[in-house]
């Protein structure tokens, strides 16, 4: 199960409804990532922090760069560190993948906005993997997806997320975005003063 690539695709999917932030979908797909590489047996969760196992190719070049570049020395890394590392660029790194797949494509045609001229997924059987995954109600799956920002958490949602692996890595992502927030609002007060002074006030 590559929870990333769904996780890429509904986003996609649902873009032109729910613009995603770069940033939020960036630290999500990292969060995703950990699932599926827990899934791969690549690492382990000690606490909160990401413990390397023995490295085996997962068919997935984005997963297999991600399960080389785990930190292989003590202390190891946490959760949250690994979003912000890994998590640079992401979202971009994997648009750029799946259109290399051939499972998304531009709209061609000379009356198409800008917006409208993102990627979109084509059929595929990833994408009816994705579909039928975000249609079953995958609670992680709809959990990152909420983190992203590409759909509002149902309230009793939480209800199915007890495993304490879960848990760690959705709380570590959660409070990635809501940092990721506070940072830009600091910088959108701090670039307000800056044009402010720069105007004489």
């Amino acid at each position: 199960m590559n929870t990333a690539r769904d996780l890429a695709i509904v986003a996609l999917d649902m873009a032109s409804d729910h613009p995603v932030g770069q940033g939020e979908l960036s630290l999500a797909l990292a969060a995703a990532e950990v699932f599926d590489l827990l899934d791969a047996g690549a690492l382990v969760l000690d606490d909160e922090r990401i413990t390397p196992s023995a490295q085996a190719p997962t068919g997935d070049r984005l997963l297999d760069e991600a399960a080389s570049s785990l930190v292989r020395q003590e202390p190891y890394e946490s959760v949250e560190d690994w979003l912000w590392r890994r998590g640079r660029g992401l979202s971009s790194a994997y648009g750029a993948e799946l259109e290399s797949m051939g499972l998304t494509a531009r709209p061609r045609g000379h009356r198409i906005s800008l917006r409208a001229g993102r990627s979109v997924p084509v059929d595929s059987a990833a994408r009816q993997q994705a579909e039928e995954r975000w249609a079953s109600g995958d609670p992680v799956l709809a959990a990152l997806a909420a983190a992203a920002g590409v759909h509002e958490m149902p309230d009793d949602a939480a209800d199915d997320l007890t495993d304490e692996t879960v848990t760690t890595v959705l709380a570590a992502v959660g409070n990635a975005v809501v940092e990721l927030e506070a940072v830009r609002q600091r910088r959108a007060i701090e670039d307000a003063a800056f044009d402010n002074v720069w105007r004489g006030f």
